[in-house]
C-alpha cells in the first residue's frame, strides 16, 4: 500500500510504502530512487505491517519492489502502475503527482 503526503513548500512528496507479510522475517523496500540499494524497512508492532517512508520529488515516477527475507520479490498491489522489468517479470511504480 502506499500513502502519499504532499508538501507544497518543497515540492516534494512524502511517500510511506507498506506491505502486509505477518510471517517475514525481514522487508526491503529496492527502488531505483536509490540505485536500486536495499532499505531495511520497519516492522509496526500493533499490526506486523513493515513500512518505510521516503521523501520523492513532485512530478515523478520511479520503479520499486519488495524483497522479503532476502529471496522472495513481491510487488505492491496498490502500485500506481507496473513496468516490466528486464527480468520478464514486473516493477511496481509510485507516481507523484498534485493533480
Amino acid at each position: 500500500m502506499l500513502k502519499k503526503k504532499y508538501f507544497k513548500t518543497k515540492e516534494e512528496f512524502e511517500v510511506t510504502f507498506e506491505v502486509d507479510t505477518a510471517a517475514a522475517e525481514s522487508v526491503d523496500l529496492v527502488s531505483e530512487v536509490n540505485g536500486w540499494q536495499p532499505v531495511k524497512m520497519s516492522k509496526r508492532r500493533k499490526d506486523g505491517v513493515y513500512y518505510a517512508k521516503m521523501r520523492l520529488p513532485k512530478e515523478s515516477q520511479f520503479q520499486f519492489r519488495y524483497l522479503v527475507d532476502g529471496q522472495s520479490w513481491i510487488n505492491d498491489s496498490a502500485a500506481d502502475a507496473y513496468a516490466t522489468n528486464e527480468f520478464g517479470g514486473e516493477n511496481s511504480v509510485v507516481i507523484t503527482s498534485s493533480s
